[in-house]
């Protein structure tokens, strides 16, 4: 269903809203934790951070998670829910001096005001080790509340007697549902009148959710330029189209040459793949007669061995690569032979295009999906706090396992179906991979059975 949103503002037509100076992220802030879109782990009922909010009772702790899941809303929220002062340090912005200082106030407001303060630093790991043990003593005594927001993993960034004073939460990436959540409740919210009546179609609102890659606040600073971009140009309805032009990068690459020197390396290229060797040489020898730079040829011949040889003869690989190294060190005229002889290697070679297309089908894939989380059992876990977490247990090492293969082991996303990108052909090397590949498949399907 397409997200509508049939509010509009008092005496004003959708397009004549304008957007405040405070960025919408900023403004559709959650005023209270059941506002919080994800962490559900954290938030839901009986979970640790509710039940903090529900029994009034503070404690220190450590964030840790990617950007825009909302550690800097949760630290606001709290100060809010328990009544106590709130002070936002910046670890890239702070020294000594505002650390010295927010100590100063804390004091003062317990004197005065009877109230406890929470001290928030964003970016905690940015502190070194000096600065963040000016924090133990208060933290200890009580003078305040000591929440610390970081996207590095705190075993290896916050100092351990910090650490062994505040509960470490892990947050994480908004999947698409909640993201999809998020945009639904953005665009009814009162706070971001600019909205009002506009219309995501079906693909549109996906692209714009996925363009977000689990962060909230890259969500709706994307909301915010659509939607600015639909306002000038005097449109409700947000498309694909639209997102193109309000998102897009436009990278659009100068022309260094005209349709003829194009034409001469597509047909090298070309000739390669159809593995014609004087073909190849022939339009190599224009190209070099014509004035082309011999290193920009050397990086298409190497761009050449990785897509349309690749596995099924590595030799190519190695050979385009020391034909480029070897101009280099030679330059014109004696150099330009070692660029024949490996167009001349490259046009005779097995063909395959086989890791060529899986690398592209990963990379679209990947594009278009959620950051997933890595597996439990597949992460480090050098520290006590990660294996606590669960990190790395459970996992088999492959060299103890009968052939060295720890056949029936999953090493993908929890969730994820076998993507089968890599497909090798019955050409060259690639023949014996293939055979390989197989087995390894057959060992798995009999691991399934036992």
């Amino acid at each position: 269903m397409p997200i509508v949103n049939s509010k509009t503002t008092a005496g004003a037509d959708l397009f004549e809203v304008q957007a405040g100076e405070v960025p919408l992220a900023e403004r559709l802030r959650p005023r209270h934790i059941d506002e919080v879109v994800g962490q559900s782990h954290l938030l839901g009922p009986g979970q640790p951070l509710r039940v903090a909010f529900e029994s009034h009772r503070p404690h220190s702790m450590i964030l840790w998670g990617p950007p825009g899941v909302g550690k800097t809303t949760l630290a606001r929220l709290m100060a809010d829910a328990f009544q106590a002062d709130f002070i936002a340090l910046s670890a890239v912005l702070s020294g000594v001096k505002e650390i010295r200082e927010a100590v100063a106030r804390a004091e003062l407001t317990r004197a005065q005001a009877r109230r406890q303060t929470l001290l928030f630093v964003d970016e905690v790991h940015r502190f070194n080790k000096s600065q963040q043990d000016a924090f133990l003593p208060h933290v200890e005594s009580g003078l305040f509340v000591f929440v610390g927001a970081t996207t590095e993993n705190p075993s290896f960034e916050v100092n351990g007697a910090l650490l062994s004073r505040a509960a470490v939460y892990v947050l994480k990436s908004l999947d698409q549902e909640e993201l999809d959540t998020l945009l639904a409740r953005s665009m009814t919210d009162a706070r971001a009148p600019e909205l009002a009546r506009l219309e995501f179609d079906e693909s549109a609102r996906q692209i714009l959710c996925a363009s977000a890659d689990g962060d909230a606040r890259r969500l709706l600073n994307n909301l915010e330029q659509v939607a600015r971009t639909a306002l000038a140009a005097g449109q409700r309805q947000i498309d694909a189209a639209l997102l193109a032009r309000a998102l897009s990068e436009n990278l659009r690459r100068l022309d260094k040459g005209g349709d003829a020197f194009y034409d001469q390396i597509s047909a090298l290229h070309k000739s390669v793949r159809g593995s014609h060797p004087d073909a190849a040489l022939y339009w190599l020898c224009r190209m070099l007669d014509g004035g082309a730079d011999p290193r920009y040829l050397a990086r298409r011949i190497v761009r050449m061995a990785w897509e349309d040889i690749g596995l099924a003869d590595p030799r190519a690989l190695q050979i385009a690569g020391d034909a480029a190294s070897t101009y280099e060190r030679l330059g014109s005229p004696e150099g330009e032979l070692a660029l024949a002889e490996a167009v001349l290697y490259l046009a005779a070679a097995p063909k395959s295009n086989a890791a060529y297309l899986a690398y592209n089908a990963a990379r679209a894939y990947i594009a278009a999906d959620a950051s997933r989380e890595v597996p439990v059992h597949l992460r480090n876990a050098p520290t006590e706090l990660m294996k606590r977490l669960g990190h790395g247990k459970d996992y088999r090492y492959a060299h103890e396992e009968p052939e060295g293969y720890a056949a029936g082991e999953t090493y993908l996303p929890e969730g994820m179906v076998e993507p089968g990108w890599y497909r090798p052909t019955g050409r060259g090397l690639e023949a014996k991979i293939a055979q390989k590949l197989e087995h390894l498949r057959e060992l798995d399907d009999k691991a399934g059975h036992d």
